[in-house]
């Protein structure tokens, strides 16, 4: 059994790529819980997760005894609905961003130094579910590159743009008990051979 914490500021699209090796480990039981980034650290300290993912490494707090490591970095990219979403949008990309109704994101400085006012039509804290939202004509969203092979799982989105000056970082952050546990060192050298690659 592993239990994960995913943090409600990581992209939940990523999270396959982010656990490899774990869904290949055979009778395993893969329980995930999303929370605010404190909650889950609370459960961790109690030994209610095995280990969290998060937009941040765990704070210095010597009562929690908590450990983390950065686990990823990954470029974002931008997708729409392919009605959206065409030639001549991509080919002006990022400034075909003003005139798509892009979901809600944390993008806020990165669209003020390119010009870009978006118009918001969303706010959603699941990615999947912006997903979704958004092959149903809603508008455009940035997913990390990590989450981005399973975006071409939604129907009717097309890739609009790549945003290589904004990475998305996850943390992978475990209690002492966390560390010994066998999957949870896996992810980590998992991590260690990418980053080497």
């Amino acid at each position: 059994r592993l239990s994960v914490g995913l943090s409600d500021g990581i992209s939940k699209l990523a999270a396959p790529a982010l656990l490899e090796p774990a869904p290949a480990t055979p009778h395993l039981r893969l329980v995930c819980h999303e929370g605010e980034f404190d909650e889950l650290l609370s459960e961790l300290a109690l030994h209610q997760l095995d280990v969290v993912l998060a937009g941040q490494a765990a704070p210095r707090n010597p009562n929690q005894r908590l450990s983390s490591e950065r686990i990823a970095r990954s470029a974002l990219q931008w997708y729409g609905p392919a009605s959206l979403v065409k030639k001549s949008v991509r080919d002006r990309f990022p400034q075909s961003l003003q005139d798509l109704p892009p979901l809600r994101s944390t993008l806020d400085t990165w669209f003020h130094d390119i010009g870009v006012r978006p118009r918001v039509v969303g706010e959603f804290e699941d990615s999947a579910l912006l997903a979704v939202f958004s092959a149903r004509g809603l508008g455009a969203f940035p997913v990390s590159q990590l989450g981005a092979q399973d975006v071409g799982l939604v129907r009717g989105l097309r890739l609009l743009g790549d945003c290589p000056d904004i990475s998305e970082e996850v943390h992978a952050i475990w209690s002492r008990r966390g560390q010994h546990h066998p999957l949870v060192r896996q992810i980590l050298a998992a991590s260690h051979r990418a980053d080497a690659v």
